[in-house]
């Protein structure tokens, strides 16, 4: 997880964030690009275990997002017991944050409140401004057949 804070630490110093720059940091960091290319820029990469990938807008902002975390779904293509998925979703939640909160990110945080949909997206999260950008990490499940992932999201405010 010490790849993920080190590219937020990359990434709190760009300005603006754009897909371009956030894939030159990843790169200068030796993660390894996944070849998914959009507008002349990688936007998915790996390395450790981790996976990070780039989104850009029709607005023009920019996302940048990992997983640090992911439980692929049973033979079924379901989970059996998904609250006990979620709890270990939560469990590896609470085991990074401390990693988040004690880095050098630490002087540059201010805790924010979630809002309406966030409380939709994420099955449990934190939330902070980072910089005048924010900062989200939770867990999440996009679909029943998909996995339960650890994500950290750093955004652009106003990001819809």
């Amino acid at each position: 997880m010490a790849a993920v804070i080190a590219m937020l630490e990359e990434l709190k110093d760009l300005a603006p964030l754009t897909a371009e720059g956030a894939a030159a940091r990843f790169l200068a960091q030796e993660w390894t690009p996944g070849g998914k290319l959009r507008d002349g820029a990688e936007t998915s990469w790996d390395k450790d275990g981790l996976g990070g990938w780039i989104q850009t807008f029709s607005s023009g902002a920019v996302s940048v997002k990992f997983y640090v975390w992911i439980r692929d779904v049973d033979e079924s293509g379901y989970f059996d017991d998904v609250d006990a998925v979620y709890e270990q979703g939560e469990q590896a939640l609470a085991g990074f944050l401390p990693e988040i909160e004690e880095s050098a990110l630490a002087g540059h945080l201010v805790e924010a409140e979630q809002t309406a949909a966030d409380r939709d997206e994420f099955i449990a999260a934190k939330k902070w401004t980072l910089d005048g950008r924010i900062l989200t990490a939770g867990v999440i499940q996009q679909d029943t057949d998909l996995p339960v992932m650890v994500v950290v999201a750093l955004e652009e405010p106003g990001i819809a």
